[in-house]
């Protein structure tokens, strides 16, 4: 085995791809075209109606500069809806549709559902004490990041 296969940043890597492998067969199983950062926007939005786009992407943790073509694929496919915001004429509120809201209905239980099968090999105890450490080490890293999470503001 190569160096690179203990290596933290690659074992990331990996689960990553095996992550995205699994939403996108679950989707497509489920007939819905709809990517693992598209269902990170919806659920936000869910969360958190007539933010901006910067708000969504901190949010998430998504790049800023790249986050108005994802809004852009939600709005064409007529999940999320644009308007002018009340706090500032120049910004646009997000929010999701009534389809939105029924897709993110249909689908919030299927990824749910599917997030035991990412962490395979791993028992049901392994997994928790995964989670807890991924969650202790992405928030102490966070500010390293070129797209921080960042906590919703006060409204």
């Amino acid at each position: 085995m190569i160096e690179l296969h203990d290596m933290a940043g690659h074992l990331i890597r990996r689960l990553h791809q095996i992550s995205v492998s699994v939403f996108a067969e679950r989707m497509k199983a489920a007939g819905v075209d709809l990517t693992p950062v598209q269902f990170a926007a919806l659920c936000a939005l869910d969360a958190n109606p007539d933010i901006d786009q910067a708000t969504l992407a901190g949010l998430i943790a998504y790049d800023r500069v790249t986050i108005g073509g994802v809004v852009d694929r939600l709005e064409g496919k007529g999940l999320i809806s644009r308007t002018v915001s009340r706090q500032d004429r120049r910004a646009r509120s997000l929010r999701l549709t009534a389809a939105g809201v029924a897709l993110l209905d249909q689908v919030r239980p299927i990824v749910r559902g599917f997030q035991d099968d990412i962490l395979t090999g791993l028992s049901a105890d392994e997994r928790a004490q995964f989670m807890t450490l991924m969650r202790k080490t992405t928030r102490a890293g966070n500010d390293q990041s070129r797209a921080p999470l960042q906590a919703p503001r006060p409204g």
